[in-house]
Formats: C-alpha cells, structure tokens, sequence
C-alpha cells in the first residue's frame, strides 16, 4: 500500500479536516485519510495513488497544497 503525505496550507479547524477528508476519499485507490492539523499535513494511504487527483481534490476542498512532505 503506497502512502503520500502533503504539505496543506489554509487549515485551522476540525470542519477542514473533514471537507479534505471527504474530498480526497473520493480519489479512486484511496483506503485512508488522516489530516494532522498542528503539523498542517494531509496522510493519503491507497492503493496506485494518483498524485495529481489527491492534489486536485485537496484544492477543490479549497486548500492549498504544497510539495509532498517527508513520509
């Protein structure tokens, strides 16, 4: 199982983590989600996993995203 994880700018509160989670939990391949706020990364686990529908999805979530972080 591959695993991503990104750099998200814009978020402050538990209902960003949830449109994220639900946004980017509709990208085909995607098993999981774990939005860390204090720390302001996004954890995508799945299968296959498209880097440029996660980062697609994170913005249309209306977030920014930024260079994947260290894993």
């Amino acid at each position: 199982m591959a695993q991503k994880r990104y750099t998200v700018t814009g978020m402050s509160c538990e209902h960003c983590a949830a449109s994220i989670t639900e946004e980017v939990s509709e990208v085909p391949g995607v098993t999981e989600v774990v939005v860390d706020l204090a720390t302001n990364t996004v954890t995508v686990h799945g299968a296959e996993l498209d880097d440029e529908q996660v980062r697609t999805a994170i913005v249309e979530a209306g977030y920014g995203v930024g260079e994947p972080a260290a894993a």
